[in-house]
Formats: structure tokens, sequence, C-alpha cells
């Protein structure tokens, strides 16, 4: 079970490492809805740091804004590996951070299905890697209530920024 404080520390590893390395981050958030960017700027120093936050709840956000491809919604639905990896492509040319992260889910209590049940979350990651941009994506499944969900997802995305630094 995650809690706000180890969300909060996770969030500081993540500033301060960040700053260590002279490196910037931006995140680009559904089913969260900024909570991954509210964790990192309540830390002290991050603006050093935190460059972007896209929160894209709607297809229309993910596609107007982030740059997502109307036919990657329609072919794989916006809780997917493919529009997770252009939500996180997205916000990195937006900000122009070094690394990126991207998340899309189902928190409940309704609104999944067979193929894609409550507690399904898609991660991306895009960093810049000199001149070239490497992406990393993950599913994960969380089980618990909305709150329980979304929390385990800013933890693991939290998580992910800090294991590709």
């Amino acid at each position: 079970m995650a809690d706000h404080e180890s969300i909060r520390k996770l969030a500081a590893a993540v500033v301060n490492d960040m700053t260590a390395a002279g490196k910037a981050v931006s995140t680009a958030e559904s089913c969260t809805g900024g909570w991954v960017s509210k964790a990192l700027t309540d830390i002290p120093g991050s603006s050093a740091v935190f460059h972007y936050g896209v929160v894209s709840y709607s297809n229309g956000a993910k596609e107007h804004i982030l740059g997502v491809k109307n036919d990657t919604l329609e072919q794989h639905g916006s809780v997917s590996e493919p529009v997770v990896g252009e939500m996180a492509a997205g916000v990195l040319n937006l900000s122009g951070s070094d690394i990126a992260v991207a998340v899309s889910g189902i928190a409940g209590p309704t609104g999944g299905t067979s193929e894609k049940p409550v507690g399904t979350v898609w991660f991306a990651w895009a960093i810049r890697d000199g001149g070239k941009i490497r992406s990393e994506t993950h599913q994960a499944h969380f089980d618990g209530d909305r709150e329980l969900i979304r929390e385990l997802t800013v933890v693991h995305a939290l998580q992910g920024i800090l294991d590709r630094l």
C-alpha cells in the first residue's frame, strides 16, 4: 500500500537526483490527474528540474496538446502502450526536458473491461539520449479502490524516473 509520505520521499529523491544530474523532467498524465506533477512540485527546489506537466484526461487533449495520433487512439484506446508512448514523446518534445513520464489507466470504480480491467495502467518513459529519444513502456495492474490505484500509479511513475536516471 502506498501512502502520501512514501510519495513525498520518492518525489524528493527524484528532485535531488535530477538536480545532481543537471537534468529536467516533464509529465503527461491521464488517470492521475496531475498527481505526479503535484508530488514533484511539492518538493522545495523542484523548479530547477520540473519543466512541464500536462493533464490530458480526454482523448482530445492527448491528440491536440501532446500530438497523439487519432488513429492510435481509435485502434488501441487511450489506455494502451502506443498511446502512452506517444504521450511521453509529445511532452518531451514540448518541454525540452531530458526525461518524461506518461501514465494512462483505468482507476475505476467503473470503466474496466475484460481486456482492460479496473487497475490497468500503462506507463511510458521517454529519455533524451544524446540526439536520440529512447522510450520504455510498462503495463501494471493495481488492486484497490480508485484512490489506491492512483497512489500506486504515482509511486510507480516516480520510481520509474529514478530507475532511468
